[in-house]
């Protein structure tokens, strides 16, 4: 069994989609963070079979939890301050992204000018379909992808 050390204070980041931690440490940035971070890849889990979990020794503000719902919105962050869980939040899909995605279409002007930020909107929440702001292409998240292919 293994055994991962509790958190003072920070945050855990619970019920991700199997496999996906490291796209999220990538997102998240914590690769460029001065924290001490703990993933869990391929834990059981009763309602999921198998799930991920990052455990984060920072304060939540140094996260930007609109990469959370943009990669999974069914993710769990639990807010640990003196060791003790003192919120529970769940994640939604972000209304607006900001380059977290960049658009792929070679017409957008963001391919043109580079100091542009990519920016997209929720233009669909049922299917999860964003769209750019300067050109709307058409974006759906990777969890939609799968259950349509």
């Amino acid at each position: 069994m293994l055994n991962v050390g509790a958190l003072n204070e920070g945050v855990v980041l619970d019920h991700i989609e199997a496999g996906k931690s490291m796209d999220l440490y990538r997102y998240l940035k914590l690769d460029r963070m001065d924290c001490c971070v703990a993933i869990i890849k391929n834990a059981h889990s009763n309602k999921m079979g198998k799930k991920d979990i990052i455990k984060v020794e920072c304060p939540i503000e140094r996260l930007d939890l609109n990469v959370l719902g943009y990669i999974d919105h069914r993710i769990t962050v639990n807010i640990i301050k003196n060791g003790q869980i003192v919120e529970k939040r769940r994640v939604e899909l972000p209304e607006r992204l900001v380059n977290i995605i960049k658009c792929r279409n070679p017409r957008c002007i963001t391919s043109i000018e580079q100091e542009l930020d990519h920016i997209f909107f929720l233009a669909d929440p049922e299917e999860e379909i964003y769209r750019c702001l300067y050109c709307e292409e058409k974006y759906r998240t990777s969890r939609k992808k799968k259950k349509s292919e």
